[in-house]
């Protein structure tokens, strides 16, 4: 299975959250790994927050990005481009959705013009709703 890994469920394994198993297991098993610049830096930022607020010492922080920065390198990375930036502009099946959710979606569904039955990771409510309403298969079951 190809898969869209978008936000929530990247900050559900770098933070060890209870999911973290099933996202794990669904990264593991994926035959390919899309993500948008986007889940690379909320994830980043999630971590300095984390640090900061004092969730997470200096070292786990350095730790997880480190973590981050080793799977990053075998996923495939889609920029913000135009069309991208101008379909999250418009209207998603289950809205109200935030600005971040419809950047992934629309990030998701320019993946999926390359990558036919690409599906989505995502523990995000709102984004798995959209998802399963633009045809993608969701994952992990919940």
């Amino acid at each position: 299975m190809d898969l869209y890994a978008e936000s929530s469920a990247v900050l559900a394994w770098l933070f060890r959250e209870p999911s973290e198993e099933r996202v794990e297991a669904a990264l593991g098993q994926a035959d390919s790994i899309v993500a948008s610049h986007l889940t690379v830096v909320e994830s980043e930022r999630a971590l300095v927050r984390a640090v900061s607020m004092g969730r997470l010492t200096e070292s786990e922080g350095a730790d997880r990005r480190a973590q981050l920065a080793s799977v990053v390198t075998r996923w495939n990375l889609l920029r913000l481009e135009a069309e991208v930036i101008e379909r999250a502009g418009r209207r998603f099946p289950g809205e109200p959705l935030r600005t971040l959710d419809a950047l992934h979606l629309a990030s998701a569904l320019a993946a999926r013009a390359a990558v036919p039955g690409l599906a989505m990771l995502s523990l995000d409510g709102r984004v798995r709703r959209s998802a399963t309403e633009l045809g993608f298969d969701v994952v992990p079951e919940v």
